[in-house]
């Protein structure tokens, strides 16, 4: 049996996304994107593969801060699952224009992952 894969995506906590982004092309030559109307400071690491630097709010987002996404066909029926696995919803189905949509959740120890669901049924 094989399990989702992930989805090629990852957030790192930041005090200043757009230094991290900075630091982390310096070091590794991970090429930085700034999408402004989300306000997101992406990175990729190899063709089809990246993240994004996520800043600290002092909830949720706190240093050591790491969420992983895992494709999803279906991210409201995974919602659903989740809740009733002893999961918790932290940011609903959201849409990505022109991309796709996301959601996380944490798992009952309080770990974040996140789901995600490309416009043509891509997960990963």
């Amino acid at each position: 049996m094989s399990g989702r894969p992930f989805a090629n995506h990852v957030e790192l906590a930041s005090h200043d996304p757009a230094a991290s982004a900075a630091f982390y092309r310096e070091i590794f030559g991970w090429e930085p994107h700034y999408d402004q109307a989300m306000d997101y400071h992406m990175f990729v690491t190899t063709p089809g593969s990246g993240g994004a630097f996520v800043k600290l709010d002092g909830d949720g987002i706190k240093p050591g801060y790491v969420c992983v996404y895992v494709g999803s066909d279906d991210i409201d029926a995974d919602l659903a699952k989740i809740q009733s696995l002893g999961g918790s919803v932290m940011v609903p189905r959201t849409e990505i224009p022109n991309m796709g949509w996301f959601a996380i959740f944490s798992d009952p120890t309080g770990n974040p992952i996140g789901l995600y669901s490309g416009r043509n049924g891509q997960s990963g």
